[in-house]
């Protein structure tokens, strides 16, 4: 056999059944998560349990891009009954319910930036307080947190 013939038989890519088949912990590190995190997800109902061959579940590839598809969820603030619904709109709901499942999120984010901005507020006030009531006058801050008037 050539050199030139070698070359080419280590470059042949796997098979596609071999390719597209990966197994947990393959799976779990090239979504960046860990396994249990898989496993939770699993239990959650976001991703199918593959059928074991010889004691080893092997995942499809595209697994790796709903996991993704979770984190990225996730992060925008969807809880994982929101994902769920996502993915199950994702295979035939119409835009207006994944607009609606969209907005309702969007309307929490908004209605916790508020309350954080409150809180922010409130906080900044009892600081500004501290720093200019005298040492020996109780600390404004521990008193607003011992009563329900300011919070």
């Amino acid at each position: 056999m050539s050199q030139s013939n070698v070359k080419k038989a280590s470059t042949v890519p796997p098979t596609h059944a071999r390719a597209a088949a990966v197994t947990i912990g393959t799976l779990a590190h090239a979504a960046g998560v860990g396994v249990e995190t898989v496993r939770y997800y699993q239990r959650r109902h976001l991703l199918a349990i593959p059928p074991s061959t010889g004691g080893i579940r092997r995942y499809p590839a595209a697994t790796v891009e709903r996991i993704r598809f979770i984190k990225r969820s996730q992060n925008l603030g969807f809880s994982l009954d929101e994902i769920q619904e996502l993915l199950r709109l994702e295979r035939g709901g119409s835009r207006n319910a994944i607009r609606k499942v969209a907005g309702e999120r969007l309307s929490n984010i908004r209605e916790k930036i508020a309350a954080l901005e409150h809180m922010a507020r409130v906080l900044s006030e009892l600081l500004c307080e501290c720093e200019h009531t005298a040492v020996a006058a109780p600390c404004p801050i521990i008193a607003a947190l011992n009563s329900d008037s300011r919070t």
